[in-house]
């Protein structure tokens, strides 16, 4: 109870600072921005201001963190939480930024007592308990690439929905009401991608999420937000599945 009231006091305070107009400037030039409804633009604003306040930023690699870095990835990351009020990414405490892929060590099974080590050259990831880890270079592609049913930031701060109820598994919390749906809605359409995927068949929705359930919810969640019309429409069960999860409705801009 203290900690919940000691949250609204802070952010309370966070919100009466003013809003800096090149702040703002940057968010209108991230594409999905612009098409929000009026009342649901000052809640994104509210909530990238509160973002910025409570999240530390670190770059990597000899990479200057610069106002547009830091209000473009909280401008994005905040679209995903504006039909969840008082929750701002509360589980993530920083965000990484590399200028480009970065290289990450990588172990593999192979049999009992024996695994392989190697490397990886990842764009993003997302720790539990711990980091975004973002390529600045990808967000940069995704922005002047829009509406294409991908995008870095939407990725991996999905996964961090995710694991707000333990390791990401493709099961975020969920009310009562959105568990079976979600059980029987997403594993259909998981099977459907991986059945497209392995006869390499072009989709809307990234192939990449038919490697697991943790990366097929990831990946769905960016083409809800980034091109939801088409997601809408070829997917009509999946969309309506993560509208009522995210409580917004982003083919027609609404919160519900």
């Amino acid at each position: 109870m203290f900690f919940a009231w000691f949250k609204r006091r802070r952010r309370r305070k966070i919100l009466k600072a003013p809003f800096p107009e090149a702040w703002q400037a940057i968010l209108d030039s991230i594409p999905h921005v612009p098409a929000l409804a009026g009342h649901i633009r000052q809640r994104h604003q509210n909530a990238t201001q509160i973002f910025l306040a409570e999240k530390t930023f670190q770059g990597c690699g000899g990479l200057e963190l610069s106002d547009e870095i830091r209000v473009t990835i909280a401008g994005l990351a905040t679209i995903l939480v504006l039909g969840m009020p008082d929750f701002v990414f509360d589980n993530v405490y920083s965000v990484i930024v590399h200028p480009s892929a970065f290289t990450s060590p990588e172990e593999g099974y192979i049999a009992p007592g024996l695994n392989i080590e190697g490397e990886i050259q990842p764009v993003g990831a997302a720790e539990l308990h711990g980091p975004v880890i973002l390529s600045w270079s990808e967000v940069e592609f995704d922005l002047q690439n829009p509406r294409q049913g991908e995008n870095l930031v939407f990725h991996e701060f999905a996964h961090q929905l995710d694991m707000l109820n333990g390791e990401a598994d493709g099961v975020p919390n969920l009310p009562r009401e959105l568990r079976e749906p979600w059980a029987k809605v997403m594993h259909k359409e998981y099977r459907r991608l991986r059945k497209k995927s392995r006869r390499g068949r072009d989709t809307l929705i990234d192939p990449y999420g038919a490697s697991e359930p943790a990366e097929f919810f990831a990946v769905v969640t960016e083409a809800f937000f980034d091109s939801p019309r088409d997601l809408a429409n070829e997917h009509p069960e999946l969309y309506d599945l993560l509208r009522r999860y995210y409580r917004q409705d982003p083919a027609e801009c609404v919160l519900e």
